[in-house]
């Protein structure tokens, strides 16, 4: 998926003035800052870059101009292949740099690894849906969102009021109320919505999946147990969907995928190294 949105001016001008609040000091002192010269991006590494957009919007936040053509988030770079050029004075190109390599490289690492993870999940069973938790670090939803869409992922639940997730925590507090009667209560309130139910065992699962909930999210539950329960459903007249939770990543997604879930709900991407982004500034 490419650029499926921008990230605001307000976040990306927060940063910027986060790293250089008071202007460039080194320049300043050295008395270059308003000669003109252009910042160079390119790939390093092989990579699915992202944040290419907001890059060139940093820099047109601190009057830089785009110099010749730019890649696209969620396209697929090979090292030494160009992503941006900007141009400008040597204050503002400073203020630019760092937070928009750096965001690049972060961004580029998890929308690499998603792709790399989709791609060997569709391998396995074709139609599976990988999909992200909203285990990213606090305060990074939207640009970590980006990265995983531009990777072919899909958010699993963007928070706590987009969607029913019901935990063993949640049902610790109605004890009295059995599946049956808690799928009744959703559906009376919120019919419009599916109600996902995460469990533990096997028993749980089937339990839940006869009370009638949408999807069954297996906490933990390993390949070979997956496929067990896939075959036990199969008897029901209505199939739950199947979200498979809980250590997935590239080196098990296979298997998981071949197990029969119909969902890979995994936060691995969001702890990807940095995919390496080269600078390059010449004076104009």
């Amino acid at each position: 998926m490419l650029n499926p949105y921008l990230l605001s001016d307000a976040l990306l001008s927060s940063w910027l003035l986060e790293d250089a609040p008071t202007g460039d000091l080194t320049g300043l002192l050295l008395g270059f800052s308003e000669r003109r010269g252009v910042l160079h991006f390119t790939a390093r590494d092989p990579m699915r870059v992202c944040g290419c957009e907001e890059a060139l919007r940093m820099g047109q936040l601190r009057g830089l101009t785009r110099s010749g053509a730019m890649a696209a988030s969620g396209q697929w770079l090979q090292p030494g292949e160009p992503i941006l050029s900007l141009g400008g004075t040597a204050s503002e190109l400073m203020a630019v740099w760092k937070m928009a390599q750096t965001l690049m490289e972060y961004l580029s690492g998890i929308a690499s690894y998603t792709a790399e993870l989709v791609a060997l999940a569709q391998q396995a069973r074709p139609g599976v849906v990988v999909s992200c938790t909203r285990k990213h670090f606090p305060g990074s939803k939207a640009a970590a969102i980006k990265a995983i869409l531009c990777g072919g992922a899909v958010p699993h639940r963007l928070g706590l009021s987009d969607s029913l997730l019901l935990f063993a925590e949640h049902r610790q507090f109605m004890p009295q109320l059995g599946p049956v009667e808690l799928v009744q209560h959703y559906r009376q309130h919120t019919p419009e919505r599916k109600l996902v139910v995460e469990v533990a065992t096997a028993d749980e699962a089937l339990a839940w999946a006869r009370a009638g909930v949408d999807v069954l999210q297996l906490e933990k539950f390993t390949p070979p147990q997956i496929a067990a329960l896939r075959a036990e459903l199969g008897s029901l007249a209505r199939v739950p969907l199947i979200a498979a939770a809980g250590g997935i990543q590239l080196q098990n997604v296979c298997a998981y995928a071949a197990s029969g879930a119909d969902v890979l709900v995994t936060t691995a991407p969001y702890l990807a190294p940095p995919r390496d982004v080269q600078v390059r500034v010449t004076p104009e």
